[in-house]
């Protein structure tokens, strides 16, 4: 319980009756809403040692909680108002979820959905009967058009998360999991974007047992409620990560932001690893693929009991989507068994001599190899890029020991974002000091950027370079989400740095210098002579 809100219960303890109690008890929402399973998840259970229930609300209609909200905000509507028809903004499950109350309640639906939004979920979202309306490149841009859609047209509005009645219908989940519980779980993990379904939650759990925790999570990169609550104030982010794009939310509501000081425990946040691997450890125990929102609950409950050592407790996490698009799950896969810490990435210097790379091999004992690179660094030296399976931190740590007890120098690049996504795929080329000198052309800097995938827009990156600037390394690989992401090697004459650094600073899209990354430094930077050996990049 956050200290600098009032306190909701009474001088006995007692919870003081949520006024949002008698809402979502007569919550209309099962006319569309199925009550979802509350299922145990044996595997994660032994493995961390409590209880895990997942509360499946994957298996919805529309594969996710968003249509309880929608629904009971338009059964509420007036007949005059459903005649006139409902507008939404959304990238896909609320906008799922409106399109499928409004064909049952017999109106007209306008989505207005972001341009990179997935065809899958635009196909979905007009299947439906909904008039789809593309605009924008994010959630912001699509809210605004909506907005003037509904003025002009004369529509009813229907927000996904910052409206009471949406709110409501939300909480009926809270309401679900302590009927299907024998007793009272000990802590219930939700995910958090707009803050609809935590509020909705929360406001019900705690109205009834105040010593149940209620646990937000958040991906670090979309943290606007955590930083909200320690703020004691409503924070705008400026850039939101676009993995889990079901909580990609710059802001989360006012209503939603006051029920979550008043009831919410406290927030918890994980990287995009953990995600996938929590996708994984749920298919594992349902044979289920959750969407990365959908996973967020379960990655901050496997967090958590790791971070406070809980043993024995019954945790319930939200399984709240699995509008999964199948282009991503190779990239689930791939960073599954880093986010579960069952493999190691690791830069090896080894002497180029007769039977280094057995006695390397030898090492690793009975761990196998999920990724192999080898580059000639000079005559002496090679330099090798290994995934290696591994059964935890300590595992890796005490073989970079042995490796380095052996003359192998390494180098752990597991949470190096340069190396888990673009330097598995380019291993094997440098820049030769013949390709220009840095007198005409500039050192070579590396740069990381991030940009919303949409047609076209790789090429209007490309097009906006100088023609001055050589492109020395270029990558980009799809990942299936609504992000591009690319590494771009560029040659600046030393005259036009202030011109490059200006060119930097006007593009609309995240970006991080890598020049001085040592995998980098390692694997692809200029060969112009013998490179350092590892152990100095390690002290660099």
């Amino acid at each position: 319980m956050h200290d600098s809100v009032a306190n909701p219960y009474g001088p006995q303890g007692f919870p003081l009756a949520s006024p949002y109690l008698q809402h979502i008890l007569r919550a209309r929402v099962y006319d569309v809403a199925i009550e979802s399973p509350l299922d145990p998840a044996p595997n994660l259970s032994r493995r961390l040692g409590n209880q895990v229930l997942l509360k499946r609300e994957d298996l919805q209609p529309v594969f996710s909680f968003k249509l309880r909200g929608a629904y009971n905000k338009m059964a509420g509507l007036s007949g005059a108002e459903l005649a006139q028809g409902v507008i939404a903004a959304s990238a896909g499950n609320h906008a799922q979820g409106v399109a499928l109350a409004a064909q049952r309640l017999g109106c007209t639906a306008v989505i207005v959905m972001p341009v990179t939004t997935p065809e899958m979920k635009v196909r979905s979202v007009a299947a439906r009967g909904a008039e789809v309306v593309l605009h924008g490149d994010n959630y912001d841009a699509a809210y605004a058009e909506a907005r003037r859609l509904e003025a002009e047209r004369g529509l009813s509005f229907i927000h996904p998360f910052d409206d009471p009645e949406v709110i409501a219908g939300q909480g009926t989940i809270g309401l679900e999991i302590l009927r299907q519980c024998s007793e009272p779980p000990d802590a219930i993990y939700v995910a958090v974007g707009g803050g609809g379904l935590i509020g909705g939650i929360a406001a019900y759990v705690k109205s009834l047992w105040p010593r149940v925790q209620v646990i937000g999570v958040e991906p670090i990169d979309s943290d606007a409620m955590s930083r909200s609550l320690a703020a004691g104030e409503r924070v705008r982010l400026d850039n939101v990560g676009l993995f889990a794009d079901g909580v990609a939310v710059r802001q989360v509501g006012e209503h939603t932001f006051a029920l979550a000081q008043q009831y919410v425990d406290t927030m918890v946040t994980v990287d995009s690893d953990a995600i996938c691997a929590a996708i994984k450890d749920v298919f594992e125990d349902t044979r289920s693929i959750l969407e990365p929102a959908g996973a967020l609950a379960v990655a901050g409950l496997k967090h958590d009991v790791q971070t406070r050592g809980l043993q024995g407790q019954t945790l319930v996490a939200v399984a709240c989507g699995a509008n999964m698009d199948f282009d991503r799950l190779l990239f689930v896969a791939e960073r599954a068994e880093l986010g579960e810490q069952r493999e190691a990435l690791l830069a090896v210097e080894i002497p180029e001599q007769p039977g280094s790379l057995r006695r390397f091999c030898n090492l690793l004992g009975r761990r196998s190899l999920t990724e192999f690179s080898y580059r000639l660094a000079d005559p002496r030296l090679a330099h090798l890029f290994v995934g290696v399976q591994i059964s935890g931190r300590d595992d890796t740590e005490r073989l970079m020991a042995d490796l380095q007890a052996n003359g192998f120098a390494c180098l752990d690049l597991s949470d190096n974002e340069l190396a888990k996504l673009h330097l598995c795929h380019m291993v094997g080329g440098r820049l030769p000091a013949s390709a220009g000198s840095a007198r005409e052309q500039g050192e070579e800097l590396l740069y990381r950027f991030e940009f919303p995938e949409r047609p076209g827009a790789l090429m209007a990156f490309v097009s906006a370079l100088h023609p001055n600037w050589n492109i020395s390394i270029f990558h980009y690989r799809n990942h299936g989400a609504d992000v591009g992401r690319i590494v771009v090697g560029v040659q600046v004459p030393a005259a036009e740095l202030k011109d490059w650094r200006a060119f930097l600073a006007e593009l609309p899209y995240q970006h991080w210098e890598e020049t001085h990354n040592p995998a980098y430094r390692l694997f692809l930077g200029e060969l112009s002579g013998p490179l350092p050996v590892l152990a100095g990049l390690v002290q660099a």
